[in-house]
């Protein structure tokens, strides 16, 4: 009896020895098999226009690394096939809505926006067999929405008021979603072919002619402002790369916000992998973000109370400042802010030009007003990355244009970086 149980007890012991080998050897072999693998090349593989999203190169800013002794590095998100950082979030977006049942092929993406992410979704949802469909404030570059119907989407241009007011571009966008589902289940709902002649399509409110015909399969509201694919897409792909391409050498990183997208992703990923990296917001006129991040109160002078449903500041930048909190921004781990005037942004887009040959927007330019502040506050010898959100050719008729910048008091004069010495 005692033989037997000793017998038993070995082979058990076997058992439970070979198993760790076999267990430890697996380990090993997963290891090596993913040694080498980078957190970029984790990422779900991607075909056709949307698989050259991203993956971007980081490039050095020369003349204004060498004003300030620091490493001053962009992202050129201008070279992503829609030309802007946008692209990522139109991805992720309509990814995630198809994987999670709130919208299908053939269905319509309605979105809100100043322009950029409107043209993002416009060229990648046909990629995934829908259509795109947006409301713009018509104090957008007059280019943007020439380029959205050139791309085959639907355009509301519509005057901009206060996301409080229910004629809002992104609410409207919101209830175009509502409508096109609602038509998609009156067609499902229809059995007399004559009825469903007479209902398809959906009638803009007090304007004659069809916003949806009857073959969508219902409507998906993109939400780039609270939607936080927006900040997947920054947390899981700008984020990692920026890491990877500074070899994780990298002291500061620095970004305007609108939906506050890529601030968020792009900080939090950064601060998982270092907390000593620092994270900067470059806030633009008109904005609140700045007195957020540095006071905890969103306001602005601009923006007294009892004068919310107005337009709170005319500013030339597009696409970058906002006077609430977004659920995408408050994801945002910042260490501090700077703000940025109008004037420094027009100069620093012509500096760039004049000087590194680079042609970009006034976000991309406010951005960089950001990196050269945040450089002298550091001091040399310290790597601040940022981001070249889009290039000028979609801001010639405003940002780009003399005319209209000598009619605002914007005509650029510097000859150099003085135009950051005023303050």
């Amino acid at each position: 009896m005692t033989s037997s149980s000793n017998l038993i007890a070995i082979i058990a012991s076997l058992s439970v020895s070979l198993y760790s080998v076999y267990f430890l050897t697996n380990r090993l072999r997963a290891m090596a098999h993913s040694k080498g693998k980078t957190l970029t090349q984790n990422k779900p593989k991607r075909n056709g226009v949307v698989g050259a999203i991203g993956n971007t190169p980081l490039i050095r800013i020369n003349s204004l690394s060498d004003a300030t002794g620091c490493e001053i590095l962009a992202k050129t998100e201008f070279l992503n096939p829609g030309g802007s950082v946008k692209d990522r979030v139109a991805v992720k977006v309509i990814e995630e809505a198809l994987e999670s049942g709130k919208l299908f092929k053939g269905g319509v993406v309605t979105e809100g926006s100043a322009g950029s992410t409107a043209i993002s979704l416009a060229i990648v949802a046909p990629a995934y067999g829908c259509k795109c469909h947006v409301v713009i404030p018509d104090d957008a570059a007059i280019e943007k929405s020439q380029i959205l119907e050139a791309l085959g989407a639907t355009v509301e241009r519509v005057r901009p008021v206060s996301i409080t007011h229910k004629d809002h571009y992104v609410n409207i966008a919101r209830r175009r979603a509502l409508e096109a589902n609602e038509l998609a289940l009156q067609r499902v709902n229809q059995t007399d072919a004559k009825n469903v002649t007479n209902t398809n399509g959906y009638l803009l409110e007090g304007k004659q002619g069809v916003v949806f015909s009857g073959e969508y399969k219902g409507g998906f509201f993109a939400d780039q402002f609270e939607n936080l694919a927006n900040y997947r897409a920054h947390y899981e792909g700008t984020g990692p790369e920026i890491w990877e391409q500074t070899g994780g050498k990298l002291h500061a990183f620095i970004a305007a916000a609108g939906t506050g997208g890529t601030v968020a992703g792009v900080s939090r990923f950064l601060k998982e992998k270092d907390l000593g990296i620092k994270c900067f917001l470059v806030d633009p006129p008109g904005s609140g973000l700045f007195n957020k991040v540095t006071r905890g109160v969103m306001y602005t002078k601009e923006e007294a109370e009892g004068k919310r449903l107005k337009n709170p500041f005319d500013t030339v930048t597009e696409g970058i400042g906002i006077n609430r909190l977004t659920e995408n921004f408050k994801m945002a781990e910042l260490d501090g802010a700077f703000k940025g005037t109008d004037l420094e942004a027009v100069e620093m887009s012509r500096f760039l030009l004049k000087n590194d040959g680079l042609f970009i927007g006034s976000s991309s330019a406010m951005n960089c007003v950001g990196a050269v502040r945040l450089a002298r506050l550091l001091g040399p010898g310290h790597t601040i990355v940022t981001i070249l959100c889009d290039s000028g050719m979609r801001h010639l008729s405003k940002f780009c244009n003399p005319e209209y910048l000598s009619q605002h008091g914007l005509t650029p004069s510097a000859k150099a970086l003085e135009f950051l010495d005023y303050r």
